[in-house]
């Protein structure tokens, strides 16, 4: 698509933050679930944004041996899942200030953090997460358990 470079920036897509389970659904796994998650990601409808620390989680959680088997089963290697992670996620610089609300599990924190700081729609699997859907939604964050599109 082309602009004129007097028009007025076009709007960004809307922000999205994915959970390491779901990210690994995307990246390794090729959950037929998450294929309109990778869809709209691709024609860029949707920006996946994500940190260093959350790259860092993912690489690992890539070597726990029953992922590493699962990789292996699919001839993926880690250098090349970490790839396809840089190519679809934009890493954000920094890290979020905390959020006013606080996940009972430590690890996810951080998913939490970022979705408030771009009041994002937030996908994750876990309970800790997904119990927090009321709060969140009053900063603005659709916490789901699985891809739905927003009206």
């Amino acid at each position: 698509m082309r602009v004129s470079a007097d028009s007025p920036a076009l709007p960004a897509p809307p922000s999205i933050v994915i959970d390491t389970n779901i990210a690994l659904d995307l990246l390794v796994f090729e959950d037929p679930a998450w294929a309109p998650l990778a869809a709209v990601l691709a024609a860029g409808e949707l920006r996946w944004v994500a940190t260093e620390p959350m790259r860092g989680e993912l690489a690992r959680v890539l070597r726990y041996p029953l992922i590493a088997r699962r990789m292996a089963q699919r001839a993926l290697e880690l250098p090349a899942v970490l790839a396809d992670f840089d190519a679809r996620a934009r890493l954000v610089e920094g890290v979020p200030k905390r959020a006013p609300y606080v996940c009972s599990d430590p690890d996810d924190q951080m998913f939490v953090d970022l979705a408030v700081a771009h009041r994002a729609r937030l996908l994750s699997k876990d309970k800790a997460v997904l119990s927090m859907r009321k709060r969140l939604g009053t900063l603005g964050v659709a916490v789901q358990a699985a891809f739905e599109p927003l009206p």
